[in-house]
């Protein structure tokens, strides 16, 4: 099997490829406003040798992130989703920044991940890593920043804080889009393409 994931959210692009055996490939580019002009031959590209018809599910980040470059990676992903009748997972930018797929965290540890938004406004996301596996436990949420902090100090467990400057890029978290769909995956989840819904910061955006 193998699982595809886009990162479009920020100005660098990134994809994920794997077996999750013997074959990973990873690759971001920086390309500030020509990413919506080169995403599908770049996605082409990196594709090959391997063809649409080795994929078993696709992941792309849902947001939060750029209003454009967001929209675009999600309309892409499900209409792939759509013609080759795969699933389709949905992944918070917030989630794949907080998984560990660098650095280890003790088992138990909650992470809060923060990241600019306009107006003096933050997104928010606190995720919790068991030693294996990451869940969210609280969804992902624009608040100004004064509350945010608030909230974090009620938070009843001790917070590993991760700060985000989207400005530079997030494309290189799309192996843990990957990874967090994986786990989806073997957890039995099969979600179908229009359930993917990008998130700008309030509500998703329903489908049409």
């Amino acid at each position: 099997m193998f699982g595809l994931a886009l990162h479009t959210s920020t100005p660098q692009l990134g994809f994920a490829l794997s077996d999750f055996q013997s074959i990973h490939r990873h690759q971001d580019w920086d390309l500030g406003r020509d990413l919506s002009r080169q995403l599908h031959q770049l996605l082409g590209d990196f594709l090959a040798p391997q063809a649409w018809s080795d994929l078993t599910f696709i992941a792309v980040c849902i947001g939060p992130g750029g209003f454009t470059g967001t929209r675009i990676g999600v309309a892409t992903a499900r209409t792939l989703a759509q013609q080759l009748q795969l699933p389709l997972f949905g992944i918070s930018a917030l989630g794949a920044v907080a998984y560990p797929t660098e650095q280890a965290y003790p088992p138990d540890t909650d992470i809060a991940v923060t990241m600019p938004a306009k107006r003096g406004a933050v997104y928010g996301g606190i995720y919790r890593w068991n030693g294996k596996t990451l869940s969210s436990v609280s969804a992902d949420q624009i608040l100004p920043a004064p509350d945010w902090q608030i909230y974090l100090e009620q938070w009843s467990r001790p917070l590993k804080t991760v700060e985000i400057d989207a400005a530079a890029g997030l494309g290189y978290s799309a192996p843990a889009l990957l990874q967090l769909s994986y786990e989806a995956w073997q957890a039995g989840e099969r979600p179908v393409w229009h359930q993917a819904l990008p998130f700008y910061g309030q509500q998703p955006v329903a489908a049409r």
